[in-house]
């Protein structure tokens, strides 16, 4: 009564081969991934060369606060799909906009040097023997 277990082993198929459009769909994706990797690195130099005009003030913080959720578009699209609801995407869009907002208003200014506290005005001079009617003593 010699039974025997026949293993049963399963082969994959091998990959099949993608269409054209599956590789050129390919070669978009590789392309983004490309750009928004080396996108931090050449916006470095974008100062510089475009000059302080435009990116120094709020034109320039609005500019790069839009970029910046343009490109997190992706990830954004795979937080959606790995949770399912909006919620994940959201949140995180909210952290981007509080960390953008700290290093525009906090950190940018401390390490460029500039205080954009208001400068106080010119002191008023109080004409000679003016605090003497104050105090109550005799001129």
């Amino acid at each position: 009564m010699g039974q025997t277990v026949s293993g049963a082993a399963t082969t994959l198929a091998p990959a099949q081969r993608r269409g054209l459009g599956g590789r050129l769909w390919g070669g978009v994706v590789a392309a983004w991934a490309v750009v928004t990797g080396v996108a931090p690195h050449v916006l470095h130099h974008v100062g510089p060369l475009a000059g302080a005009a435009l990116l120094a003030g709020f034109g320039g913080k609005a500019i790069f606060f839009a970029l910046g959720l343009v490109l997190s578009v992706p990830m954004l699209r795979r937080l959606h799909r790995r949770f399912g609801t909006l919620v994940a995407p959201a949140l995180a869009v909210v952290v981007f906009a509080a960390v953008f907002t700290f290093s525009s208003l906090v950190v940018a200014p401390r390490l460029t040097g500039t205080d954009t506290s208001p400068t106080p005005g010119p002191a008023i001079e109080q004409p000679t023997g003016h605090e003497s009617h104050h105090s109550g003593g005799k001129p």
